[in-house]
């Protein structure tokens, strides 16, 4: 789809002019918070209590390694995508023709992934809140984001919804964050100088977190503002930070949290079919009450996610056909997508909360390759970005976190698929 401005703003003292600045305002906030929610979805939950109670405080190394990958990650791309005013796919393509292509179906594979696991996590959030089994907790989740999709109205209020569950989350991740009582000093230490270092832990969360469509969706999200181009760059990338400023806080919190709990002796559940570690985790300092209110959240950030996996992922097939690129042709690609990844969640036999630690690290793996397409671009072709040259230190931090991403993919491939029981 194409973002290239055709007229300039209206006046903002204008009535259309204060529409257009509201609409350019919505579109900004909706990105720094597509990108949050997407980081913080319940993949990223169920790694974070899975690999703290296999690691303890080690684990806290991992989450510092991503939040740096993920700033040198997201300032590049979200500078890149909004000074060019095109979409992902269509810069890569322009650069280098068909990688556009690859990057779109690498983008398909990974969030059909992404959305088995979101939906996965909707079973799991609908076991902890109603105690139902998670296949038709997971159905009842696949079904209703279809029936969200298809009614805007009822999109909107889910979205209202999900925010105010999303500062629950929050809230309550604080509180048993507290009343754990976790080691800090020890999780601060090997934050810094780990006991152990587990890359594929590491390529895991930097996948849940900012692998695949998330990588891109916070930036294409900001094309809407209308706000692109190299002069609007500084505003960017303020927002840019801001996201992966609350991401990073979230990360450690919840850490903290299950740390805590952990570290008091608790034993996590991480093999069953209905097992929720970070539900037992709140469980096991809220009791009975806090497992019921963290299922509510968690299946709430598993339907958004659901929801904003499917239509971004969706609209990377504007690659193979434009007629793909909005209306009810993308509506209809975004059904079939949830579709098909709620017909393969019903069919796999996987435990869910496996397949949200899985997810991730598949992710990760495909990573690197649609970083290797956007650090080409950065140090060759600046012109397709609207300037001669495009910020050296931006390109360093980006090339570093491409060849870390590479490294970390190369080394984890194999005990990434045998979480699944591929070549295990």
């Amino acid at each position: 789809m194409s973002h290239t401005p055709v007229s300039p703003p209206p006046d903002q003292e204008s009535p259309l002019g204060r529409q257009h600045e509201k609409i350019s305002r919505s579109a900004i906030v909706g990105a720094i918070f597509l990108m949050a929610t997407s980081a913080i979805g319940p993949g990223f939950i169920t790694q974070t209590a899975t690999f703290t109670a296999q690691m303890g405080a080690a684990f806290a190394f991992a989450i510092l390694i991503s939040i740096l990958i993920d700033i040198a990650i997201q300032l590049n791309i979200w500078r890149m995508i909004t000074s060019s005013g095109k979409r992902a796919a269509q810069l890569a393509s322009s650069a280098v023709p068909g990688s556009g292509i690859l990057l779109s179906i690498l983008i398909v594979i990974g969030g059909l992934a992404f959305n088995i696991g979101n939906i996965a996590g909707g079973g799991l959030g609908l076991n902890a809140l109603l105690g139902i089994d998670p296949k038709l907790g997971g159905l009842l989740t696949g079904v209703l984001a279809i029936g969200i999709f298809l009614f805007k109205r009822a999109g909107k209020v889910v979205d209202t919804v999900v925010l105010i569950l999303g500062v629950g989350m929050i809230v309550l991740t604080v509180i048993v964050a507290v009343v754990s009582q976790p080691p800090v000093g020890e999780a601060l230490r090997q934050s810094f100088f780990p006991d152990t270092i587990n890359f594929a832990t590491i390529t895991t969360i930097v996948g849940g977190t900012v692998g695949g469509y998330i990588t891109y969706s916070g930036a294409h999200r900001y094309l809407d503002s209308g706000k692109t181009g190299p002069e609007n760059a500084p505003a960017v990338m303020r927002s840019a930070l801001s996201g992966i400023v609350v991401t990073g806080i979230m990360r450690y919190v919840l850490f903290l949290a299950i740390f805590g709990v952990v570290a008091s002796g608790v034993v996590l559940d991480l093999e069953s079919q209905v097992a929720n570690p970070a539900g037992q985790a709140f469980a096991a300092v809220l009791g009975d009450a806090g497992i019921r209110i963290f299922g509510a959240i968690f299946w709430a950030a598993a339907l958004s996610s659901v929801i904003g996996a499917a239509y971004t992922s969706a609209t990377f097939l504007s690659a193979f056909s434009k007629k793909l690129a909005g209306g009810w042709p993308l509506q209809l690609a975004t059904v079939a997508f949830i579709v098909v990844s709620l017909v393969v969640y019903l069919i796999v036999g996987t435990a869910p909360a496996t397949l949200l630690v899985f997810v991730g690290g598949f992710n990760g793996l495909i990573l690197p390759i649609g970083l290797t397409i956007f650090m080409y671009i950065g140090w060759f072709r600046p012109n397709l970005l609207r300037t001669d040259s495009y910020p050296k230190w931006l390109l360093v931090l980006g090339t570093a976190a491409t060849l870390v991403s590479w490294y970390m993919a190369v080394q984890s491939v194999g005990p990434i698929f045998a979480m699944i029981g591929i070549g295990a």
